[in-house]
């Protein structure tokens, strides 16, 4: 399966987005905070000032990576980034329940990490 193979479309502010098989963006360039708001509302996220400073933090971490952070990378980050109390995995866990590496690159709009399954 060819990563840019389109999967479905997500309906933002009357445009069609393409998403992967896995819901990643297609096109990175297509992320805004709108198309940000509609990933989470389909992962049942209320995106609060937290999730905008972690988003933020990856958005950052691929700028310079070019790479979506997995797991450990991403706790480092946002305690380097926010401070200890953030950059913790139980923070983390709270605001993107699941796998915060999967679900917060994807709300980002950057690819799946790579050591993610």
């Amino acid at each position: 399966m060819a990563s840019t193979e389109i999967y479905r479309y997500l309906l933002v502010s009357s445009q069609d987005i393409p998403l992967d098989p896995e819901g990643y963006l297609v096109n990175m360039n297509e992320w805004s905070t709108d198309v940000c708001e509609r990933l989470a509302e389909e992962e049942g996220i209320a995106l609060t000032v937290d999730h905008w400073e972690v988003i933020h933090v990856l958005r950052d971490f691929y700028d310079r990576f070019e790479q979506a952070p997995a797991m450990r990378p991403l706790v480092k980050a946002v305690g380097q980034a926010l401070g200890p109390d953030k950059g913790r995995s139980i923070y983390l866990m709270k605001l993107f329940p699941g796998s915060p590496a999967k679900v917060g690159a994807r709300l980002a709009g950057l690819p799946k990490p790579a050591n993610c399954l």
